[in-house]
């Protein structure tokens, strides 16, 4: 076989400018033994054509060259600012939480602090253990991070009340410091560039014992008695300092701060007696005879009655149809009075002396609703009072204006004027504005404006109400005889003289409902305090109320704070009387 190629070669290279064929020089791949085409055997290899050298060149050549742009850009200009950015990965930023102020009573005693905590990294809020104070502190969000642990929150944020109210006063400011960490993530030091500045403290006229004892007392009433709850008030009726304000039923500021338990918090969203309503700033109410003083005052500013004139109240007033004669308007009184006079027509709340009054009758000359209204706004009542507590409402004063923008076509009527001399329709208002109101009459006509901070200052006179001193004479008289004998007699204390009015309203469709009030003021002669209960509906009928709560909470006063008095302290107790 060897022979055989080797002859073949020969014979080809004996012919001169014959080209040899490349079958003629390898073997048959067929008749080779153990070929193998995977290890490129019997294959023929070719050189690299020029042009894809070429393009290989150029492509190398142009990732060079933007390599080396880069490079340059890199290093000269932006070296520095990626130089700052990798001190940014090694020194991270951190917040320095500041402590937020602290909320005092007039005592000096701690209603709101702050608990260190190192989960976080900032201060929890805890407050005053008692019931009672939920609604006037509120509660507070704490910062807030992501998942990646940033804070998009940084600060703890008032929700109600006075965290709300004084939140940019008690939240202070969070300071900066530079955590230097290792390529392990590992804390090497840590540098403070901007220190925190702590809030400011809050010191509220709130006492905490009258704070405490009011709650209590309207608590105990509210769930003996049937109401849905209550409020209270007790202020200052020269400087307008609040000393006391409760609701009842409340929430727990910490459980609502810390956002649990949720079955908590869920009790209190469907609670039907709303236990997030702070019904002494944002709950409205028709009013009943509580506005009767003021009433008194129009109709004597005003000449249309004196206060020794006797009207007539056989228990209802009836109001001739002339369309009907067989069916007259028929407006009663909660009892026959008998004649009464002004100060006794307060002290035994006679409504038909204050429908006559009011509206007219027979030979009695009526305010008519216009002055009504005025007088009545006259004493801030349907007006914000500017109380530095968040959602305060304004309420409603009924008037022709009023009812045809709420019953189109509907005119008004007499009876409208006389239900509104008596505090009913339309009527809605606030407690707050009821105590300013019973200030402003305690103190001769000076209307104050309401607030929770202790002030250094006496008096914080808003204006002073132009009416006759002898007039609001008669109106005090009248609030004190309730007290000796009329609908108040169960705060009748020989220890402690207090002037009182008590209001019942009816509501509901079929008024098979009541609001219990009682508002008024101590000590009779010098006036200190007004003071004011609310207790929330309860079914018609119900005969402890308001004035039942006021007892509990003067039997208190009189036995462990005379000193809010200057009296002594021990008194008798007297029976309770109800409107």
């Amino acid at each position: 076989m060897l022979r055989g190629i080797r002859k073949r070669i020969q014979a080809v290279f004996r012919r001169p400018g014959i080209e040899i064929e490349p079958d003629e020089i390898f073997l048959d791949s067929s008749n080779l033994p153990e070929f193998d085409r995977n290890q490129f055997e019997g294959r023929i290899e070719q050189p690299i054509r020029q042009g894809i050298v070429l393009k290989l060149g150029v492509l190398f050549f142009i990732v060079f060259a933007v390599m080396l742009f880069k490079t340059w850009e890199l290093q000269a200009v932006e070296g520095e600012a990626y130089s700052v950015q990798s001190e940014i990965n090694r020194l991270n930023h951190g917040l320095i939480f500041s402590e937020r102020g602290v909320i005092f009573d007039r005592n000096g005693i701690e209603l709101a602090w702050n608990v260190p905590s190192q989960e976080d990294g900032f201060a929890r809020r805890a407050y005053y253990g008692d019931e009672g104070f939920a609604h006037i502190l509120g509660y507070v969000s704490y910062p807030l991070k992501d998942a990646k642990g940033v804070f998009y929150q940084p600060d703890h944020i008032g929700i109600e009340g006075v965290e709300y109210q004084f939140n940019e006063v008690l939240r202070g400011n969070n300071g900066l410091k530079i955590i230097e960490t290792n390529a392990r993530n590992e804390v090497q030091s840590e540098s403070v560039i901007v220190p925190p500045e702590d809030g400011s403290n809050v010191t509220l006229a709130l006492d905490v014992r009258l704070q405490s004892k009011l709650y209590d007392v309207i608590a105990e009433i509210a769930t003996n008695s049937g109401f849905d709850g209550g409020a209270g008030i007790i202020m200052d009726v020269y400087s307008g300092e609040i000393i006391a304000l409760t609701n009842f039923p409340e929430y727990d500021p910490n459980i609502l701060a810390e956002g649990g338990p949720s079955e908590i918090i869920a009790s209190y969203v469907e609670d039907e007696n709303k236990p997030f309503l702070n019904r002494a700033i944002t709950g409205l109410y028709a009013p009943g005879s509580t506005v009767k003083p003021f009433v008194a005052l129009a109709a004597l500013s005003e000449d249309i009655i004196t206060p020794e004139k006797e009207i007539l109240s056989t228990g209802s007033l009836v109001l001739p149809n002339p369309f009907a004669p067989d069916n007259p308007s028929i407006f009663r009184d909660w009892k026959a009075h008998g004649y009464t006079d002004m100060r006794e027509a307060i002290a035994v709340s006679s409504d038909v002396y204050f429908y006559e009054i009011g509206g007219g009758f027979e030979d009695q000359e009526g305010l008519g609703i216009a002055n009504i209204e005025r007088y009545i706004r006259m004493f801030g009542i349907g007006n914000i009072t500017n109380v530095d507590l968040p959602s305060e409402a304004v309420g409603t004063v009924p008037s022709p204006r009023w009812k045809e923008e709420v019953f189109p076509g509907d005119p008004w009527r007499v009876g409208n004027t006389y239900h509104t001399a008596i505090g009913q329709y339309g009527f809605q208002v606030t407690p707050i504005q009821i105590i300013r109101a019973t200030a402003a009459l305690a103190n001769g006509g000076k209307l104050v404006e309401p607030t929770v901070l202790l002030e250094t200052k006496e008096d914080t006179i808003e204006r002073q109400i132009s009416i006759d001193q002898d007039y609001f004479k008669v109106a005090q008289e009248g609030m004190r005889e309730a007290v000796t004998y009329g609908t108040a007699v169960a705060l009748n204390f020989e220890e402690l003289p207090i002037a009182a009015k008590t209001g019942t309203a009816e509501v509901g469709a079929q008024n098979e409902d009541i609001h219990s009030w009682i508002a008024g003021y101590f000590p009779y002669e010098e006036p200190q305090y007004a003071f004011l209960i609310l207790m929330d509906k309860a079914s018609s009928g119900t005969l402890t109320g308001s004035v039942a709560a006021a007892q509990r909470l003067f039997r208190y006063i009189i036995d462990e704070m005379p000193e809010l008095y200057g009296g002594e302290e021990r008194g008798q107790e007297s029976p309770v009387a109800f409107e």
